[in-house]
């Protein structure tokens, strides 16, 4: 807490100006409200006020969250979800934010990644297998589903498999 005690309504033009100046979810306004000394009663009474007056938007949050992480970081699905949760955004939100980010944006994004990073592997000692592996587990960590990360692979780079699907 600070060295002064701030009134209820100075703490709410300081909530204002923190909502105003980007998109912030619940949790993010309830930890900022109790980090100025507000009570429990106090918090729950500014968060409604906030919301009722548009400062505070839990599903656009949620969309402007998911549309950023996905241009700018190139973020999977996955990850996307995790981070939403992690802020604790209701699934209700997590869910239409993910209906924002356009099916056939996401599958080129996911391609191009793939692409970028298997032609980055090079060195020596780096054959197929460990290019395919590399660029698999790049491909998972950025919150790609594994399921359409192995269906990319034996779709794109064929030469990794013998014909029998394994």
């Amino acid at each position: 807490m600070q060295g002064k005690i701030l009134s209820k309504e100075q703490a709410f033009q300081k909530l204002k100006h923190y909502c105003g100046y980007q998109e912030r979810c619940h949790d993010e306004v309830k930890t900022k409200a109790y980090s100025l000394g507000l009570r429990k009663t106090e918090v729950e009474e500014l968060t409604s006020k906030l919301i009722e007056e548009d400062f505070l938007n839990e599903e656009r949050f949620a969309k402007l969250y998911a549309g950023g992480k996905f241009r700018t970081k190139q973020w999977g699905r996955i990850k996307i979800i995790s981070g939403l949760k992690q802020k604790r955004v209701s699934e209700y939100c997590i869910q239409k934010a993910l209906k924002e980010i356009d099916g056939k944006e996401y599958l080129a994004a996911f391609k191009k990644l793939a692409n970028k990073k298997w032609n980055s592997i090079k060195g020596k000692g780096i054959n197929r297998f460990v290019k395919m592996t590399k660029t698999r587990n790049y491909l998972i960590s950025k919150g790609y589903e594994p399921e359409q990360v192995f269906d990319l692979l034996k779709e794109e780079f064929t030469c990794f498999y013998d014909g029998s699907g394994s």
